[in-house]
C-alpha cells in the first residue's frame, strides 16, 4: 500500500477530522476568551460549525462536503444510541414515570405546533407568492428547530429526492437558526427575568464541578481496566447496536423491495432517515437484556458506564452539529429566503409562547427551569437546553434536565406518527392539506392527554 499523501483515500478522512478537531478547539478558545461570545452561551460546537461554514467559502480551502454529510448522518444515531444504553438511576432529580410521559408528550406536541406553523406557511406561500415552493417544506421547521441538524439533514435530503431542490440546505439553515434562537432569545429572557427578580443567574465559578467516584461508577460495574479497557466496551456496545440497527433496516427494506416495492419506495427513505429512532429502540432493548442477565446472575458486572456513554454521546453530537452547520450551501437557498425568514421567525415566536404556557401548567414547582430547558432543546438541541437551565439550576436539583432525557425516550412512542405526516405531505398538495389536518387533530389529542395527566397528578 502507498502510505504517502498521494493516497487520497488513506489520508482524506484523517485530514477532514483534523480540520474539524482544530475548529472545535479554536472555537472553545474563542468562547473562553471573548466576553461577548462567552455571555452569549453559544455552544462551542455551534460556533465551530459557523466558523467552518465561513472557511469553506475561502478560495483554495477544500472541505469534503460528502464526508461532512456522512458524519452528520451517523453522528445523530450514534449519539442517541449511547444515551439510550445508559442505565437509569433513581435519584432525587428524577421526576417519575408520569413526569417522563408528560415531558415526552410535551416535546412531541411542540413538534406538532412547529409542523402546523411551518406547513401552514409553506402552503399559503405556495398558493400565493411562491407557486414553485415545495408544499411540504414547512415541516422542516420541526426537524430543524425540534430535532436539530441531524434530522434536518436527513429529512431535507429525503425531500430533495422527492423534488425539493435545496431541501437539505434549507433544513440545515433552519437548524442553525434554531441554535441562535435558543441561545440569543434564551439569554435575553434570562437577563430580563433576572432584572425582574424572578430568577438568579449563576457565575461560572458557581456552576463548576468535578467528577467524583459516585459520578463515574455505579455499584458492581466492571473494573476500569481488565483485559480490555472500560471505554472500549462502551464504544463496542454503541457500534454493535448500530450494526444491529443497520441489519434490521436493511432486512426490512430488502423484504419490502421484493414483496411491496410501492410501499418500500415511500417507507425506505423514512426508515433510513429516522435510523436514530430505531437505534435508540434497539439500544433500550439491549440495555434491558443486559440488566436481566445481571439480575439472574448470568453476568457478574454491569458493563455500561453512564459517564463514559455520556462522553461518547457528547462527542457524537458535537461532531454532528459542527458538520451539519458546515454542510449548509447558501447557493441552494436562492429563492427560499422569504419562506425561510417567515418560517423561522413565526416558528420561534410560536414555540416560545406555547412552551411558556405549557411549562407553567405542567411544571408548577419549577416553571422557569422547565421552560428554559424545553425551549433550549426544542429550538436547538438537548445541549442548548442544558446550557440554559444550568444558569439557574447548576446542580440540577429540579427534574428539568432529567426531563429532557426521559421525555426524549417516551417521546419516541408519541412521535412515531410523525413519520407518516412527513411522508404523506410530500406526496401531493392534497396530501399536504390532509397532513395539516392530521397534525392539528393529533396536537389536540396530545394537549388533552397532558391536561388529563396533570389533573391526575394533582389528585395524587
Amino acid at each position: 500500500m502507498n502510505y504517502s499523501a498521494e493516497n487520497v483515500q488513506l489520508w482524506n478522512s484523517v485530514i477532514q477530522i483534523g480540520i474539524i478537531a482544530f475548529m472545535m478547539i479554536f472555537a472553545n478558545v474563542l468562547r473562553l476568551k471573548i466576553p461577548f461570545v462567552k455571555k452569549s452561551l453559544l455552544p462551542t460546537s455551534v460556533l465551530a460549525g459557523f466558523i467552518l461554514l465561513g472557511i469553506k467559502y475561502i478560495p483554495g480551502v477544500k472541505i469534503d462536503e460528502t464526508f461532512l454529510d456522512i458524519l452528520t448522518y451517523h453522528g445523530i444515531a450514534l449519539g442517541f444510541i449511547a444515551l439510550s444504553l445508559r442505565v437509569p438511576r433513581n435519584d432525587s432529580s428524577a421526576g417519575g414515570v408520569r413526569t417522563a410521559i408528560n415531558s415526552g408528550a410535551l416535546i412531541v406536541s411542540t413538534y406538532l405546533v412547529q409542523e402546523f406553523i411551518g406547513l401552514s406557511i409553506s402552503l399559503i406561500l405556495a398558493y400565493t407568492f411562491l407557486p414553485n415552493l415545495f408544499k411540504a417544506s414547512g415541516l422542516l421547521l420541526a426537524m430543524g428547530f425540534g430535532q436539530g441538524p441531524g434530522q434536518a439533514n436527513n429529512v431535507g435530503s429525503t425531500y430533495e429526492q422527492l423534488g425539493f431542490v435545496g431541501g437539505k440546505s434549507y433544513g440545515l439553515a433552519i437548524a442553525a437558526t434554531g441554535f441562535l434562537v435558543a441561545c440569543v432569545v434564551g439569554v435575553i429572557y434570562l437577563n430580563i427575568e433576572n432584572k425582574r427578580g424572578k430568577l438568579k443567574r449563576q457565575t461560572p465559578e458557581e456552576i463548576s464541578g468535578s467528577v467524583t467516584i459516585e459520578t463515574f461508577q455505579d455499584e458492581r460495574e466492571m473494573p476500569i481496566s481488565q483485559s480490555i479497557d472500560k471505554f472500549s466496551i462502551q464504544f463496542a456496545l454503541v457500534l454493535l447496536t448500530y450494526l444491529i440497527t443497520y441489519g434490521v433496516i436493511f432486512g426490512v427494506t430488502a423484504l419490502l423491495g421484493k414483496f411491496a416495492p410501492g410501499v418500500n419506495e415511500t417507507l425506505s427513505p423514512l426508515l433510513w432517515g429516522f435510523n436514530f429512532i430505531f437505534g435508540s429502540i434497539f439500544a433500550i432493548l439491549i440495555r434491558k437484556i443486559m440488566g436481566s442477565l445481571k439480575k439472574r446472575g448470568l453476568t457478574k458486572y454491569q458493563y455500561q458506564n453512564n459517564y463514559l456513554l455520556n462522553r461518547i454521546s457528547g462527542l457524537c453530537f458535537d461532531v454532528m452539529i459542527i458538520c451539519g452547520i458546515a454542510s449548509i450551501d447558501f447557493e441552494d437557498l436562492q429563492g427560499l429566503w422569504i419562506p425561510f425568514i417567515i418560517t423561522t421567525v413565526l416558528g420561534g415566536i410560536g414555540t416560545f409562547f406555547y412552551l411558556k404556557f405549557m411549562c407553567k401548567k405542567l411544571y408548577p414547582d419549577y416553571p422557569q427551569e422547565g421552560f428554559l430547558s424545553m425551549f433550549g432543546m426544542l429550538t436547538g438541541t438537548i445541549s442548548s437546553g442544558i446550557l440554559l437551565v444550568r444558569e439557574i439550576d447548576p446542580e440540577f436539583k429540579t427534574p428539568a434536565a432529567n426531563n429532557l432525557v426521559a421525555g426524549s425516550g417516551t417521546g419516541i412512542v408519541f412521535g412515531a406518527p410523525i413519520l407518516i405526516f412527513i411522508g404523506l405531505a410530500a406526496k401531493s398538495a392534497k396530501m399536504a392539506f390532509i397532513s395539516l389536518g392530521i397534525v392539528a387533530v393529533y396536537l389536540a389529542i396530545l394537549i388533552l392527554i397532558l391536561f388529563l395527566n396533570r389533573k391526575r397528578t394533582k389528585k395524587n
